[in-house]
C-alpha cells in the first residue's frame, strides 16, 4: 500500500534566510521582496510580520510605513529552489523515494519505511521535530495519495490519514486544496462550489466541460482515483545499480536473483571508492508506474554482496508485482569509509582465526523482526533496580559500567512491581505471610531489610525509600519484596522479582 508524506514549509524563503545568515531573530518582522515592472512587492512574510498585517502582494513602501524598522531582503527564488533540493536530499534519510515539490514542499514516499521509526505518527514527529529544532517551520501529512496528503498538510494542519480514508479527508476541504489555477477556483465559487465534496458530487461530463480536464485530474488525484507518480531525487554521487527488463518480471525467485546481481554490481562500485554500505534502498517500478520501496540497514559498513542481497529476501515476499516489474534500482543511500582487512588464510600455521563478526547476524535479525528489536542490555551504575539496565544497539562498544558484585539481585524483575498483601508479626518486621495473585505463601526465612533511598542527583526528590526483603516460602519460592514507606506511615508491600 502506497503511503506518501507531503511536507509543507509555509515560510521557507524567510526561514532559509535566518538559517543561512543567523539574523534577524524570529521575533523581528522579516519580508522578502520582488520587483514586478516598476513595483516592489512583498513576496513572503515571516509569522512576526504576518501578525502585523503584512502579507504577500503588498507594496513594500506600504509595509515599511506600517512597520518601521522592518527587515527587508530581496527574494531569490533560485536560491530557495536550490536549498529546497538540498532539503530533499536530507530527507532521503526517511525514504529512498523523495522529491522536491517547489516552491515550498517535499514529497516522501514512506511505504516500507515507516516501521523503521515505529509508526507513521512517530516518523512525522521525528521529521517535524528535527526541522523545528533547526528553525524551519513545517507541517506534514500522510495519506494514500500525494494529492490528499498535500491538501491535508496545507488546509487541515497535517496528520496521518488512515488507509483508504483519503476521500473523507479531503471532501470537506476548500477547492483551493486541489492545486488548481486561481481562475478555476473563482469560477467554482461563482457557482457556489466551495468544497471538494461538492465538486465531486457534480455529474462528471458537465464538470469536465465547465472546468476542464486538468481540474478533473486533480480531483481524481486528491481522492486517490488517479495515480500520481513521484520521480525520486537521486544525488549524482550516490552509488547505485539499476536493471531494466525487456519483459516485465514478477516471480519471487527472479526478483531475488536480480537483487543478487544488483548487489554484486553495487559492491564492485563500493570497492573502487573504498566505501561500505550502511543503508540500502531497493526501488521496484511496475509497468503501471506504481511500485514498492524497501529499505534495510547494516550494523556496520559492509560490501559483501551475498550478505546484502540476502537482507531483502523476506521483504521481497511482501511486494505485489501487479502486472509486472519493469525496472529495479539498488541504492547505497548511506555509506562509510571501509578499509581493506586481512582475512583468515587457512592451512598456514601460526595464523589465528579472526574474531567472530556478529554484524551479519544482527543485520539478518534486524531485517526479519525490525532493527529496533535487536539490542543488548548494558549495566547502569545505580542501585534502583528498574534502572540498572538499559537497551543499547547490539554492536555498541562496551563500557566500563558493571553491576555490584556484593548485592544479590533476582534473576527476574517484574515491571511494574505487583502489590501483595503482607502480614508481619511486628510492624517493622519482615512478612510472615504474603498473598500474591490470590495465593497464600507462608514465609519460612527472610533476609533484610536492604534500604534503597531516592537518588536525588537523578531527580528523585519526592520518592519514598524502599525496604527490600528476600523471602523463602514453604513451597520453595524465593521472592524479592519491598515496602515503600515505614509501617507507621502506611507503607504498602510490593513484589518486585524472583530468585532462581
Amino acid at each position: 500500500m502506497r503511503r506518501v508524506v507531503s511536507l509543507w514549509l509555509p515560510h521557507w524563503p524567510v526561514d532559509r534566510i535566518r538559517r543561512r545568515y543567523g539574523e534577524p531573530s524570529r521575533d523581528e518582522p522579516l519580508v522578502t521582496v520582488q520587483t514586478a515592472g516598476s513595483r516592489r512587492m512583498v513576496a513572503a512574510a515571516c509569522p512576526a510580520a504576518q501578525r502585523l498585517d503584512l502579507q504577500a502582494g503588498m507594496a513594500v513602501a506600504q509595509a515599511q510605513a506600517m512597520v518601521p524598522g522592518l527587515h527587508v531582503w530581496d527574494a531569490t527564488p533560485e536560491e530557495d529552489d536550490a536549498a529546497l533540493r538540498e532539503l530533499a536530499r536530507w530527507a532521503i534519510g526517511y525514504s529512498p523515494v523523495v522529491a522536491p515539490d517547489p516552491p515550498d514542499g517535499v514529497w516522501i514516499d514512506i511505504a516500507g519505511c515507516a516501521h523503521l521509526f515505529g509508526s507513521e505518527e512517530a516518523l512525522l514527529e521525528h521529521l517535524l521535530g528535527r526541522l523545528n529544532s533547526q528553525g524551519v517551520t513545517a507541517r506534514a501529512a500522510v495519506a494514500d495519495a500525494p494529492g490528499a496528503a498535500w491538501a491535508v498538510a496545507r488546509f487541515r494542519g497535517g496528520g496521518v490519514i488512515p488507509v483508504g480514508r483519503s476521500i473523507e479527508a479531503v471532501a470537506t476541504l476548500p477547492v483551493a486544496a486541489l492545486r488548481i489555477p486561481p481562475q478555476s477556483i473563482s469560477s467554482m465559487q461563482r457557482l457556489g462550489v466551495e468544497r471538494i465534496g461538492q465538486l465531486a458530487a457534480m455529474p462528471r461530463a458537465p464538470m469536465v466541460r465547465r472546468f476542464g480536464k486538468d481540474v478533473a485530474l486533480r480531483l481524481d488525484q486528491a481522492m486517490g482515483h488517479a495515480f500520481e507518480p513521484i520521480n525520486p531525487l537521486i544525488p549524482e554521487e550516490t552509488p547505485l545499480s539499476t536493471l531494466a527488463f525487456a519483459e516485465p518480471i514478477g516471480r519471487l525467485e527472479v526478483l531475488k536473483d536480480v537483487v543478487r546481481r544488483l548487489a554484486e554490481d553495487l559492491c564492485a562500485q563500493l570497492v573502487r571508492r573504498g566505501l561500505g554500505v550502511r543503508r540500502l534502498d531497493l526501488i521496484l517500478r511496475r509497468i503501471d508506474q506504481k511500485g514498492a520501496n524497501l529499505r534495510v540497514g547494516t550494523a556496520k559498513a559492509s560490501r559483501d554482496h551475498a550478505h546484502l542481497a540476502k537482507l531483502f529476501d523476506e521483504r521481497l515476499e511482501t511486494v505485489d508485482p501487479g502486472f509486472g516489474i519493469e525496472e529495479m534500482v539498488l541504492i547505497a543511500s548511506k555509506t562509510e569509509l571501509l578499509s581493506e582487512t586481512q582475512v583468515e588464510v587457512r592451512g598456514i600455521a601460526g595464523v589465528s582465526a579472526p574474531d567472530v563478526d556478529m554484524s551479519r547476524l544482527v543485520d539478518r535479525l534486524g531485517a526479519k523482526v525490525g532493527a529496533h528489536r535487536v539490542y543488548r542490555l548494558e549495566p547502569v551504575q545505580t542501585l534502583v533496580p528498574e534502572r540498572m539496565v538499559r537497551k543499547v544497539p547490539a554492536l555498541a562498544p562496551l563500557t566500563d559500567a558493571t553491576w555490584p558484585e556484593n548485592l544479590p539481585r533476582p534473576t527476574r524483575l517484574l515491571d511494574p512491581p505487583e502489590p501483595v498483601v503482607a502480614t508481619a508479626l511486628l510492624p517493622d518486621h519482615p512478612p510472615a505471610l504474603i498473598v500474591w495473585r490470590k495465593v497464600r505463601h507462608k514465609v519460612t526465612h527472610a533476609d533484610g531489610p536492604e534500604r534503597i533511598a531516592p537518588e536525588w542527583w537523578a531527580g528523585d526528590t519526592d520518592g519514598p525509600s524502599r525496604d527490600y526483603y528476600r523471602l523463602e516460602t514453604d513451597r520453595g519460592g524465593r521472592f524479592w519484596v519491598f515496602r515503600d514507606a515505614p509501617a507507621a506511615e502506611g507503607g504498602r508491600w510490593w513484589l518486585h522479582g524472583f530468585f532462581a
